[in-house]
């Protein structure tokens, strides 16, 4: 054991004995602690999740006695390196996240909790905290606060060092001291007064007078000027100064009222430029926002069927680039009037007719979705080249933007390039990202290059380089350039009066390494993909090695869109837990270790892994949420792949894997079948011999399953669908299979199934086998449903979502080709295919109110919005979708003992209070088979598939 072993040993035992904190030390938990969402990846020594401020004090005090760094972490979403080191780090975004308090128009504040939540527990007091970063789902106000973040609304609002009143802070001596409007009578204070004294008139001349200057230490706040204006909070000093100077135990955070109506006006522009020289001209309007949007995004947007139809409702034409101009206020004709006023300006400008209104509230949110997946959007290019964050905060004044953003583009065409552009035109400072190859020695000396001269030209304009997302190690080196030497200096004595051991956070703001350090990369020079992977899927759609595995794995680029707590379905699991282990990019950083060898050999199959992907429901909700395609359900056939060559299944796996080739005959014997459930004592012994939960009820095979004889076999004739029919609605509710049968007779159509010849099994998508990594008998299922359903043209009708979608979805990945493809393009399920159709025959009036919720695999392929459409059709039923992620059931996953709890606690985030709060005569709708079974199992409701509400309506 080496001495560095020894002593993070030694720290991780100090910390289990004398704090509460949950300790992290596993390679792999470092692993996911080594990388933000910047080019940069640095081991820390550790992790402690602290579960109170006495947890950080005790940690402060033992990294103080050990002489080892500490790092505070909120959502570890930093664009610059800065909440990556080696040091103890401080994950506060799982317990210290409560609102503490709220007097009048002051919040006091936990570091960890995520704006976004706290502007959720205020709404009752009808005031917001205005600073909007676009990760303002997922952000925390103690990493807003590190890094002086700004957010779209800053031309109204300031940024966050003007909306903080004080902080609570622990300095790096253990002592604890508010900085506020009123100063501690400290001699640290006296000597930070005398610094800003001594340093006034340099601050004066070097400091930039731009709104976005957020690079070094806020200086200006110690001089007396800003005694004298009153800017003289000394909190403003922390704000900004990324965990360096002390640890931010709470915040006071200045609240504004909610302005409650908005409107949006979306100007289309030919060229950049002309978008460009607009903006000082807009502002003027006095706008809440104007937000850029270039044709890189443009492009990308529309390639991603999320935001697909919104960018087609945003634009006229092909535009080169668009500014979103918003307006807030409380009542609706003066708003109305702003867009008027801005129609008219752009008629002044020359471009006519060329703004899209959005008054609508659900297309303002839409185009809030778009302008917040900004950053994802960009990087969702495949490949190794992708755009870069290095100089995207860089502010100059609105007279100067069209000069500098062109001047600029000529660099990057000068080093072979080309930079995205996207966000905050209002304060001209706009998110520039070049395209470049972090991999590539060559690409890493452009980066240098491109930075020297960007930074160059802000200074040629008075600007500032750093604008939003603070100093890092991208940045902090070129702070000495941008304010003198004389406020470096100035800055190195601030950090060595608050911390004169260097504790916290070293190499931030101050002493940096070099920005282009290709040790301190994510791709470090020596970063090699495993050769021995072999992946059992293909993965040819992403450039690279393991077949383009390691390529997909890449795609996450740590931005933590996955930490989001909205109506959506991704992450479940992470909702459940808040560990960064169950989080779609917490897996996607295991696994991108796990394929280049830095968890040692053969780790695809290694406990680690598979402890990352064991709360992984396969809920799919990362396929169309994460803005960049991580398919986390995909990669994780992968892992079972490479565990079942290495270990093997055990009964319980096996058991469920083949259930569509043994429930044949279970269902011939349906009550000894069903024993389980009747007989004392034998749930108890399944769960000690099988781990299947006691308490958990096992689906009831029917008496009478669903045979393929009750249909014609396909023979091409006009008006044919093919039903395809799942194991579980043919063996366990066979009732769904002829109510489907009904009502596609009754819309004009003329069903058959498919059959795999006399005396073969039924055909099977192999869904289940796929759960558990078999995937060569999955491949060979596939096989044999495809020569099956490719004799015939007609539509595929299923009704499980899970198992209808496999054919549009992992048959691509166990079948590449055309046979595949064409299936996909025909598989429906059964209420998409009706409404698509819009065949639905008359249906009879039935009162009432049905609530629906969406199966995970519906809500992922855009298919959960027909189900609701085709009940709306049902005269007189008033349909109200259920605001929820996963039910936590997830096939098998709900019936394993040791997931029983995480299950019903993914079921109680929304769904289940959903469905208590129906009336007894309501409906509740489910057209997933364990969704059903979750409502019925733990609100003790029955739920239906939506095609028995529809035939109940025939």
């Amino acid at each position: 054991m080496s001495k560095n072993q020894i002593g993070d040993s030694r720290l991780a035992g100090r910390l289990r004995r004398e704090t509460e904190g949950e300790v992290l030390f596993a390679p792999a938990d470092r692993g996911r602690y080594s990388t933000d969402a910047s080019i940069y990846q640095i081991e820390p020594v550790g992790v402690l999740v602290p579960k109170t401020a006495a947890d950080v004090e005790a940690a402060m005090a033992i990294c103080r006695e050990e002489g080892i760094p500490l790092l505070p972490r909120g959502g570890g979403t930093s664009q610059c390196g800065q909440t990556v080191n080696r040091a103890l780090v401080l994950d506060c975004s799982k317990h210290l996240r409560r609102v503490l308090s709220v007097e009048g128009d002051t919040a006091r504040v936990e570091p960890g909790i995520t704006l976004g939540a706290l502007n959720e527990a205020i709404k009752g007091t009808k005031q917001f905290f205005p600073v909007d970063p676009s990760t303002w789902q997922r952000c925390t106000i103690g990493g807003m606060a590190g890094n002086n973040s700004c957010g779209g609304k800053s031309i109204r609002y300031g940024l966050m060092a003007d909306n903080v009143r004080a902080i609570d802070a622990i300095l790096a001596d253990g002592s604890r001291h508010v900085f506020g409007e009123r100063a501690p009578n400290t001699d640290l204070v006296a000597r930070l007064h005398a610094l800003g004294e001594r340093e006034a008139a340099e601050i004066a001349e070097k400091f930039p007078h731009q709104l976005r200057r957020v690079g070094g230490y806020n200086l200006d706040a110690l001089t007396p000027d800003a005694r004298a204006n009153g800017r003289a909070n000394l909190s403003r000093l922390l704000v900004g100064s990324e965990g360096t100077l002390a640890f931010s135990a709470a915040l006071d955070l200045k609240l504004w009222p909610i302005k409650p109506r908005k409107v949006v006006g979306i100007c289309q522009f030919p060229t950049f430029r002309r978008a460009m020289e607009a903006s000082r001209h807009l502002v003027t309007l006095d706008p809440e926002a104007v937000e850029l949007v270039d044709r890189t995004m443009i492009d990308l947007g529309r390639s991603i069927p999320i935001y697909r139809a919104t960018i087609d409702q945003m634009v006229i034409g092909e535009p080169d680039s668009l500014l979103i101009v918003e307006f807030h206020g409380h009542e609706e004709a003066p708003l109305l009037q702003a867009l008027d006023r801005l129609e008219e300006m752009m008629g002044d400008l020359g471009l006519p007719g060329q703004v899209v209104r959005a008054v609508d509230a659900g297309f303002q949110a839409a185009i809030a979705e778009v302008r917040e997946a900004g950053l994802n959007i960009m990087m969702s290019m495949k490949g190794d080249g992708k755009p870069v964050s290095f100089i995207e905060d860089c502010a100059v004044g609105l007279d100067d933007l069209a000069d500098y953003t062109e001047r600029l583009n000529d660099v990057f065409a000068k080093h072979g390039t080309k930079g995205t552009w996207y966000a905050h035109a209002s304060v001209g400072c706009l998110h520039v990202r070049p395209v470049l190859n972090m991999k590539d020695g060559e690409d890493v000396r452009k980066m240098r290059e491109i930075a020297e001269e960007c930074f160059a030209l802000v200074r040629e304009y008075k600007g500032s380089h750093s604008g939003e997302h603070g100093d890092g190690i991208v940045r902090s080196e070129f702070n000495e350039p941008m304010f003198g030497s004389r406020i470096a200096r100035a800055f190195e004595a601030v950090k060595d009066e608050f911390d004169p051991a260097g504790l916290l956070n070293p190499g931030r703001v101050v002493r940096p390494p070099k920005m282009d350090d290709r040790t301190l990369f994510r791709y470090a020079p020596e970063y090699r993909a495993d050769a021995s992977v072999k992946p059992v899927l293909d993965w040819s759609a992403w450039p690279g090695p393991q077949g383009g595995f390691l390529g997909a794995v890449e795609m996450c680029n740590n931005n933590g869109t996955c930490r989001k707590f909205d109506a959506n379905v991704m992450c479940p699991s992470y909702r459940v837990t808040r560990d960064e282990q169950h989080l779609t990019r917490g897996r996607a950083n295991t696994l991108r270790l796990a394929l280049t060898g830095q968890l040692g050999p053969d780790a695809l199959a290694s406990d680690q892994v598979a402890e990352a992907m064991a709360l992984c429901v396969s809920c799919k909700g990362c396929k169309r949420e994460c803005p960049t395609g991580v398919d986390m359900a995909k990669m994780k056939i992968e892992v079972l792949a490479a565990r079942v060559k290495a270990h093997g299944l055990s009964w319980r796996e096996r058991l469920i894997a083949t259930l569509p080739r043994w429930a044949p005959f279970a269902a011939m014997m349906p009550a000894l079948a069903n024993a389980r459930g009747s007989v004392p004592g034998l749930a108890a012994l399944s769960e000690k011999t099988l781990g299947l939960a006691a308490q958990r009820p096992l689906p009831r095979f029917a008496g009478d399953a669903f045979r393929d004889e009750e249909l014609r076999a396909p023979d091409g004739r006009e008006g044919e669908v093919i039903l395809l029919p799942d194991a579980f609605n043919r063996y366990f509710e066979p009732e769904n299979l002829r109510a489907a049968i009904r009502v596609l007779r009754a819309s004009g159509y003329d069903p058959a199934v498919a059959r795999p010849g006399q005396g073969k099994r039924p055909l099977d998508e192999g869904r289940t086998l796929l759960a558990a990594g078999l995937v060569e008998q999955a491949r060979d299922e596939a096989r044999r449903t495809l020569a099956a359903l490719s004799a015939w043209s007609s539509p595929v009708i299923g009704l499980e979502p899970s198992a209808l979608m496999t054919l549009r979805d992992e048959f691509l990945s166990l079948l590449p080709g055309e046979a595949s493809e064409a299936l996909s393009r025909r598989a429906f399920l059964v209420t998409e295919f009706l409404e698509a159709q819009g065949t639905l025959p008359m249906l009879k009036p039935v009162a009432g109110v049905a609530h629906i919720h969406g199966h995970c695999h519906q809500k992922a392929f855009g298919a959960f919005p027909a189900s609701v459409k085709a009940l709306k059709r049902v005269p007189g039923m008033e349909v109200k979708p259920i605001q929820s992620s996963c039910c936590g059931m997830a096939g098998a996953f709900g019936y394993e003992a040791k997931n029983y709890e995480t299950s019903v606690a993914m079921a109680e985030m929304s769904l289940l209070p959903a469905v208590r709060a129906a009336a007894a005569q309501d409906v509740i709708v489910a057209d997933g088979t364990s969704c059903r079974h979750q409502i019925q199992d733990l609100a003790g409701r029955e739920a239906l598939h939506s095609i028995r509400v529809l035939d109940r309506a025939l």
